[in-house]
C-alpha cells in the first residue's frame, strides 16, 4: 500500500513538471521559428514578431500534425482547408501595420491562428468562416486560450461584416479572382486590405489594397502565393 501511494504521489508531482517541460519546448520552438525563418524572410515589425513568439500554433493544428506545428509550412486542418505558413501569417500581419485599438476583419478563420496573431498585437478582430464546424471549433479554441478580443461568425466572407464596418484593416486568408466589392466598401479611409488574388495553380499573388483619406483605392501586387479558394455558400 505504501509503495502504491508513493508511486501515485510521484505521478501527481510529475504532471505539472511535464507540463512545464512541454511548454518550454513549445516556446523554444517558437523562438527558433522566429529566428531561423521569419526574421531572415524580412519580418521586422517588433509587434508582429512578439505576436508570433506568443501564439501557441501547436494548439491550432490537429493532434496528428502537432509535431510539425512550428515548421514554416502550411498544414491541413480538415475540410480541405489549411493553417497558413507562419511566414505568410507574419507577413500579412506586418502589412496591415497593427496597433492597439485597430478594428480588423479577417475572412477565413480556419482554426483561428491568424486571428490569434492579430489579437496578440492588441487589435480587435472580427473573423468570418464559411464552414460551421471550423467556426465553432475556432470560437471554443480562441476562448479557451483567452483571446476575448476575437469575435467569430459562421458566414460568407464575400459579404464581409457590414454591421461592424468600417474596418481599419482587412485580412483575407483565401484566394479569389477579384477582391469582393463589399470588402473594399467596408475598408475605412486610410485602411489596408491584404488578400491573395488569382488562380493558385497559375498566378495567385498577394495583393495589398490601400484606401486614402478621400476613399481612393490603390493596389500593389506583392509576391506569389498559394491559398485555398474563397468559397461561396455556407457549409
Amino acid at each position: 500500500m505504501t509503495a502504491g501511494t508513493l508511486s501515485l504521489s510521484a505521478a501527481l508531482r510529475a504532471g505539472p513538471v511535464q507540463a512545464q517541460t512541454d511548454e518550454h519546448r513549445w516556446r523554444s520552438a517558437r523562438e527558433r521559428l522566429v529566428a531561423d525563418h521569419l526574421i531572415p524572410q524580412g519580418i521586422s515589425d517588433s509587434v508582429t514578431l512578439a505576436a508570433m513568439r506568443a501564439v501557441p500554433r501547436h494548439r491550432f493544428v490537429p493532434a496528428d500534425q502537432r509535431a510539425r506545428a512550428y515548421d514554416d509550412t502550411p498544414l491541413p486542418i480538415g475540410h480541405d482547408q489549411t493553417i497558413s505558413q507562419p511566414a505568410v501569417v507574419a507577413y500579412m500581419t506586418q502589412l496591415v501595420r497593427p496597433r492597439p485599438g485597430m478594428r480588423v476583419l479577417e475572412v477565413g478563420t480556419g482554426s483561428g491562428y491568424q486571428a490569434a496573431v492579430l489579437a496578440e498585437t492588441g487589435v480587435r478582430v472580427w473573423t468570418v468562416e464559411i464552414f460551421r464546424v471550423l467556426a465553432e471549433e475556432a470560437r471554443v479554441r480562441l476562448g479557451a486560450l483567452g483571446y476575448g478580443g476575437v469575435t467569430v461568425r459562421h458566414g460568407d466572407g464575400y459579404a464581409g461584416w457590414p454591421e461592424e464596418a468600417p474596418f481599419d484593416a482587412i485580412v483575407v486568408t483565401a484566394g479569389a479572382d477579384t477582391i469582393p466589392p463589399a470588402l473594399i466598401e467596408q475598408l475605412a479611409p486610410e485602411g489596408r486590405l491584404v488578400m491573395p488574388v488569382g488562380d493558385p495553380f497559375l498566378d495567385q499573388q498577394l495583393v495589398l489594397v490601400e484606401k486614402d483619406g478621400g476613399g481612393k483605392v490603390a493596389s500593389t501586387r506583392l509576391l506569389p502565393v498559394r491559398f485555398v479558394p474563397l468559397l461561396r455558400g455556407l457549409r
